[in-house]
């Protein structure tokens, strides 16, 4: 490779070395500020997906770099045969922002889901100890998503993840609404998985109707209800985690994306009750909650807290929905807006209209992604400001009306 970033290059070496498993936009990025990345030619683009949902202050924020540049000096790795000062101080501000008991640290949100689900297993095991009758199986939504491992596959209902790798994980059910949650419910059951908001599926959120109805379900048994935030939580949608919307608690919940914001790490939290399932040797990680990861989540969390970042993105995310309302209005492509916070989702009436639609924003510079096949996905870093929304509804605006006409709209520098 040249020693100067170049894209015909790096393209060249991935070809041959890399697993083909990314269909990736021609684009290298070189470096980031604030809500903007710059490709290697000098151009900013406007990032409305933050590496998807993962930068959530943003790009070069000082509070993690300097976490960073001092950890890093200090200690990068123990292992967790040792103690380090970083681990209960992270623990405490995720158990005082959850409302939960206990913390397991991971590298990644599949890993952080996958412990849900031994955790739900073990605790089931533990119940039949005691005489208590609850059986292994898994109730999960249907156009659910939590993650590429083979049991948070096993639980993802879209079939083009699960297919090639079959036979996956068995003892789930999928559920559609809350009759059907009720008819697929029994003893048999250990846990219900739920999305608070569902991202993957197409920026779906939950009823609270069914959030509750599977709650009572879980405790009349004792299963545990896990609540996936991997994609929603850590302030996205305009509090810490979507479920304290529905003022409805968990047993379990996975957290991982803006948590470090960009440095690789995930959470299960997890209720006093459920955590006695697990003994040392059960499950373990070698990565996990190194001094690296807790010193930059621990920057992240008190970041959010001083600078009220909840509070803005409440602010901005209620104007950004009311934006993409009022387009809506103009546009019949468009046929609903939904989300919370900065957690935004548009359903556009043909996925090959959303595909283009996808890829004339990028043409202007503006980063978004389409899921579901015909939503566009929006999870911008929480730093977003009114005139970055403005510049994004106009943008869409134009590309809306140059896709409907068939045309393909005059690209343009997306610096607002």
């Amino acid at each position: 490779m040249n020693a100067t970033p170049n894209l015909q290059s790096i393209q060249a070496a991935e070809k041959k070395l890399l697993l083909n498993t990314y269909e990736r936009n021609p684009i290298l990025f070189v470096s980031g500020q604030g809500v903007h990345l710059r490709d290697e030619n000098g151009n900013d683009y406007l990032d409305l997906l933050s590496g998807i949902g993962v930068s959530g202050l943003g790009y070069a924020h000082p509070a993690v770099e300097e976490a960073i540049a001092k950890q890093s000096k200090r200690l990068i790795h123990t292992s967790n045969l040792f103690f380090h000062e970083h681990t209960a101080e992270l623990a405490l501000r995720l158990t005082e922002i959850s409302g939960l008991d206990r913390v397991f640290f991971t590298n990644s949100g599949t890993e952080a889901w996958e412990a849900a689900l031994k955790l739900s297993r073990a605790n089931a095991g533990r119940l039949r100890a005691q005489g208590r009758t609850i059986g292994t199986k898994f109730l999960a939504l249907h156009h659910s998503f939590h993650g590429r491992t083979m049991g948070s596959v096993a639980t993802t209902a879209k079939e083009k993840y699960r297919e090639p790798f079959m036979p996956v994980m068995p003892g789930v059910d999928f559920v559609n609404d809350v009759a059907d949650l009720r008819s697929k419910f029994s003893s048999e059951v250990c846990a219900i998985c739920i999305e608070p908001i569902q991202g993957e599926g197409g920026i779906h959120p939950i009823s609270e109707e069914f959030f509750r109805e599977a709650r009572a379900l879980c405790d009349s048994t004792g299963a545990l209800l896990i609540a996936d935030e991997i994609q929603s939580g850590m302030g996205r949608t305009g509090k810490w985690f979507a479920y304290q919307h529905y003022d409805i608690l968990p047993d379990v919940t996975t957290l991982a994306k803006p948590i470090a914001n960009g440095i690789p790490m995930g959470a299960m939290l997890c209720t006093n009750a459920a955590a006695e399932s697990i003994t040392p040797g059960m499950h373990g990680t070698t990565f996990g909650g190194n001094p690296l990861a807790c010193a930059v989540a621990i920057a992240v969390i008190d970041t959010i807290k001083r600078d009220n970042i909840l509070a803005h993105t409440n602010e901005t995310g209620a104007y950004f929905h009311d934006q993409l309302t009022q387009l809506a209005k103009r546009h019949d492509c468009v046929t609903e807006v939904r989300g919370k916070g900065l957690m935004l989702g548009i359903e556009i009436n043909s996925a090959d209209l959303a595909q283009r639609i996808a890829a004339q924003m990028m043409e202007r510079r503006i980063i978004i992604n389409r899921t579901s096949e015909t939503v566009l996905r929006l999870l911008p870093p929480f730093l977003l400001e009114r005139q970055h929304v403005d510049t994004a509804i106009k943008a869409f605006d134009e590309v809306f009306t140059a896709a409907l006409a068939g045309a393909a709209p005059a690209g343009g520098k997306a610096n607002g």
